[in-house]
Parts: structure tokens; sequence; C-alpha cells
């Protein structure tokens, strides 16, 4: 299964642009007559056969098309500190991808050694891990944002947590308290933590404070690990 991706579908045809065609053609070494697939990232999944092939671009023939497929019952957001490495947060953004996410912000704390972040580089690694795991939900990436601003924001959602590594008696697991088929916000905070004081904000806005497991993680995996116990919890049937 070959899924390719454009924001802007409609039609009975659909044309790749130039670099989805060389892709098709020049890596995939497909032809006319093959099936692939086609998603806008918001749910829609169109099943295709490549109809003509030309030097800079192919056309599909869209013959079936599906909704809100393999639409999760859950919303999940994790707004992130960016760690100093690019590599790092950019690792966290394609496995959260690939294990389930809607919306990912950078947020910027007091303790934060990075405080650039590219969204277009965010955006096409968010792309190529979404066809890579046979996704059609393609994750909101916002711009960066310092975190007292984001947290005077509408945070509009059921459940909202912070995790971080100080030891306080009513922190408790994840996966413990975690409620099914709900929209979660959940705060990773930067590789030397939040502070107190912004712990305190956090708790003044709602969030409940959490643990991860026993480990004590990187920015990045905390953030994986965060988002696959939501995905893990939301898919057991009870």
């Amino acid at each position: 299964m070959y899924l390719f991706y454009d924001k802007n579908i409609s039609g009975n045809f659909h044309v790749l642009n130039e670099e989805e065609s060389k892709h098709c053609v020049k890596v995939l070494r497909l032809n006319i007559g093959d099936e692939v697939f086609l998603t806008d990232g918001l749910g829609n999944l169109y099943k295709t056969i490549i109809s003509e092939i030309y030097s800079k671009k192919v056309i599909l023939k869209i013959i079936e098309h599906t909704e809100n497929y393999e639409k999760r019952n859950y919303n999940l957001h994790i707004a992130i500190a960016p760690t100093k490495m690019n590599e790092r947060f950019e690792w966290f953004v394609e496995k959260s991808v690939e294990i389930g996410i809607d919306e990912i912000t950078p947020i910027i704390c007091k303790n934060s050694e990075r405080k650039i972040v590219k969204n277009d580089r965010l955006n096409r690694v968010a792309q190529a891990a979404m066809k890579q795991s046979y996704k059609a939900y393609h994750p909101q990436i916002n711009e960066y944002i310092n975190l007292e601003i984001f947290l005077n924001k509408n945070l509009n959602y059921q459940h909202k947590f912070i995790a971080h590594c100080f030891d306080i008696a009513e922190k408790q697991y994840l996966a413990s308290i975690l409620n099914k088929n709900s929209s979660y916000l959940i705060l990773i905070g930067p590789e030397g933590d939040f502070t107190q004081d912004e712990i305190k904000l956090c708790k003044n806005a709602g969030f409940k404070e959490i643990s991860l497991g026993k480990s004590r993680l990187r920015t990045e995996t905390a953030g994986v690990v965060a988002c696959n116990i939501v995905s893990v919890i939301n898919s057991i049937l009870l």
C-alpha cells in the first residue's frame, strides 16, 4: 500500500505534485494501472489507480473514497518544550504521528535550551510519518509559544495533565487515571524540567500532576511515552 498526501483533493482525478510524482515513478517504480492511496490529512482516504504518467506529473483516478479513515476515539494534544538537538525533537514528532496524535505545540519554558522551532521542517517530518504509517490524519503543529501565554489560551479539554520529575505525593501514574474516549492536553517540560513556579501556574490553570513511570526520561522520550499510554489505554476493549 503506497500512500500519497495532498491537502487539496477534489473531483475524480488528482495530479500529484512534481516531488510526489518523481517519488511515485522514479523511486517506487509504479506504472499505469497500479493501485495507490491518497489522503488530504483530514481523515479522507482515496483509493486510486495511476491513470497517466508524464515527465513531471502523475495523474491518479479516484475509484473509492472513505471518510474518517481509522478515526481515533480520542483527541490528544501534547505541548512540549523543544529539545536542544533538532533531530531529537523531530524524532518525537515522527513517533507521535506514527502512534497517533492530533496537535503538537512547542512551548518555551524558563529552562528551555532551544527557543527557535522550524515549523516547515516539522510539518515535513509529520507528513512523512503519516504516509509511512498509513494514517489519514495530519496533526496540527502550532507555532512555538511561551508557556505562560499558552496557559492563558482557551484550553478546552476534558483532561489536562502536566508531567514533571519532582517527587510529589499526589502525583499519579498517567495510565492508572486515564479515562477513555476523551480529549487530553499533556504538558512535557524541557530537559531541565519545569520550575516549581511553572508547575504552580499549570496547577492553577487546571492541570493535574502526573508521572510517566519510574524512569527519568528525556523530553522527547517522555512525549512519546505519554502519547503511547494514551493510545494503549484507548485501545483496550472492556
